[in-house]
C-alpha cells in the first residue's frame, strides 16, 4: 500500500491492483526493465521464474486454469513479447484469463530509439488480448 501523501508508483499501483483482484503470483523471465519490481519484492507475492518468455506464458496459461482464478505475466520489453506470442495466441484461445505486461525503455532514452525500444509497444498483442495500453504514469493504470 502507498502512503496517501505520495502519489503512488506504477509498480506500486500495479501491485496494489493484483492484490485487489486476489492475484499472488508473478510468471516472468526479467530484464533489465523489469528490475525495479524487484526492489523491496513484496511478501505477500511470489515469483515464479521462466527461462523464456514464451515458457512463462505457458505456465501461466495452465496455473490460471488449474486454480480458475486470473494469471499475471512480466514479460521482458517488447522483444519478450515477441517471444511469447506464440503462447499468448494459445491463451487467447484457451480464454484463459491472464493480465501480461512487459517492461518499456526509461522514458528519458526514448528519444534515442534504444535497442529494446518499441514505438507501438501495444499493437503486437492486440488481436489477441482484450485490452492493451501503455500506462505511462501510476494514475493510468485503472
Amino acid at each position: 500500500m502507498f502512503s496517501e501523501t505520495l502519489l503512488p508508483s506504477v509498480r506500486e499501483a500495479v501491485l496494489d491492483l493484483l492484490r485487489g483482484l486476489r492475484i499472488d503470483t508473478i510468471f516472468g523471465n526479467p530484464g533489465s526493465t523489469e528490475l525495479p519490481l524487484f526492489l523491496d519484492f513484496p511478501a505477500d507475492f511470489r515469483y515464479i521464474l521462466g527461462l523464456q518468455e514464451s515458457v512463462v506464458v505457458g505456465m501461466a496459461d495452465g496455473y490460471a486454469q488449474a486454480t480458475h482464478n486470473a494469471a499475471f505475466v512480466n514479460l521482458h520489453s517488447a522483444a519478450g513479447v515477441g517471444h511469447a506470442m506464440g503462447n499468448i495466441f494459445t491463451a487467447h484461445k484457451n480464454r484463459t484469463p491472464m493480465v501480461i505486461t512487459a517492461g518499456q525503455q526509461a522514458r528519458s532514452i526514448l528519444p534515442f530509439d534504444p535497442f529494446l525500444f518499441s514505438g507501438q509497444a501495444t499493437e503486437l498483442p492486440k488481436p489477441y488480448v482484450k485490452w492493451s495500453i501503455e500506462p505511462a504514469r501510476a494514475e493510468d493504470v485503472p
